[in-house]
């Protein structure tokens, strides 16, 4: 038991106000997480907290310098100043890793909300299954399919992890994209990617117009100045316009108290059993049946390299699928509908790989899918 006086003086301590760019910032936080920190993680945490006016910031941190970590801390210091309102936004493979670490290192409870969960909230009566005593956790595809539910909550923090999934925003085809960014619009924002940049500047002005607009101003203008960085004037001024919303560190920046293993990369040759090679020429052949009805024709290509792309991995992954496709006929063939209006009910253990895909399909729009 602790006493009154010891309360009080505990909830000082959590709500008390602190210099942004200051260590006491982060106290209360550090104090109770159960994970051992590295100096750029803290200083990544208080970068998120620097400006009192920043709609957000990106954590650009090379892979495996724990930018998870750095979210955190800053999801934990929201939560003790009694700002609960967040949600994390991530890839659906990733919803659990982040929910048992936000319990096991920070202490934090946390929803994973989805279809089956949003449902049964919605049959017992409450009007906005996001509004919630916890953290929210869901992934990238759900948050963009209840954008109206997103838009109505008034976040007091938003993460959202693999960020560079949505770089592409500022084209008018990424709906996914442009359908968080509207319903998030005023809220703050926190952005994890190791590749905030991969194929062009273009996505980097993506990713810095989810947290603010007005940094590089439309698209017109970014392109006019910063499409070729040809000189050490213009590269300078992209640095320093970046620089209040973007924070990244390197690897070999942090060398000095992590040591890295080498690895050596091992090619293993895989010879399918016949059986397995049975299987895979059964299923390809009947995604080439012109007469396909088990896929929606608007997204026949995409969902072809979904399964084809299932069955490399296992038996297992692919007999999932396969069952899924048959529930959804037998569903169509009850009710005599068309199958689009099943198709948003595809598991979504499967969504990252279509979001993969979308992106080659993007990269290489002339892609066909053929036999083997």
């Amino acid at each position: 038991m602790i006493t009154q006086y010891q309360a009080q003086y505990f909830a000082h301590e959590l709500i008390k106000r602190s210099s942004a760019n200051s260590l006491e910032k982060l106290t209360s936080t550090l104090m109770d997480a159960q994970v051992d920190l590295n100096p750029h993680q803290v200083e990544a945490a208080l970068f998120v907290f620097k400006s009192p006016l920043s709609t957000g910031a990106i954590l650009a941190d090379e892979v495996g310098l724990g930018k998870t970590i750095e979210a955190g801390l800053v999801v934990s210091q929201k939560w003790a100043e009694g700002k609960k309102r967040i949600l994390i936004i991530t890839p659906s493979s990733l919803r659990k890793q982040w929910n048992q670490e936000l319990l096991e290192k920070f202490f934090l409870p946390s929803t994973l909300l989805e279809a089956r969960t949003y449902n049964a909230e919605k049959k017992a009566g409450k009007q906005n299954p996001f509004e919630q005593d916890e953290l929210v956790i869901c992934s990238i595809n759900f948050a963009a399919n209840k954008e109206e539910d997103l838009m109505l909550v008034p976040w007091d923090l938003v993460v959202i992890d693999e960020a560079h999934r949505l770089r592409n925003v500022y084209k008018p085809s990424n709906k996914i994209a442009k359908k968080i960014k509207a319903a998030l619009i005023s809220s703050p924002k926190i952005l994890l990617t190791a590749t905030p940049l991969q194929n062009s500047l273009m996505e980097l002005y993506g990713l810095v117009s989810f947290i603010d607009e007005y940094t590089f101003g439309d698209v017109k203008s970014f392109r006019a100045q910063y499409a070729r960085v040809t000189t050490e004037a213009v590269y300078t001024e992209l640095k320093s316009r970046l620089k209040p919303i973007c924070h990244r560190t390197l690897r070999r920046q942090v060398l000095e108290y992590i040591k890295y293993t080498n690895r050596i990369p091992v090619t293993q040759e895989f010879i399918p059993s016949q059986d397995e090679q049975d299987l895979y020429d059964m299923v390809s052949s009947y995604l080439q049946r012109d007469d396909l009805q088990a896929l929606p024709s608007s997204q026949r290509k995409l969902m072809t390299l979904v399964l084809r792309k299932l069955l490399a991995s296992s038996t297992f992954a692919i007999a999932g699928a396969l069952d899924s496709l048959v529930r959804k006929l037998q569903k169509m063939l009850k009710t005599n509908s068309k199958l689009e209006r099943y198709f948003d009910e595809f598991p979504e253990e499967y969504n990252d790989e279509q979001d993969l895909l979308r992106e080659l399909l993007t990269l290489v729009p002339t892609l066909r899918v053929g036999t083997r």
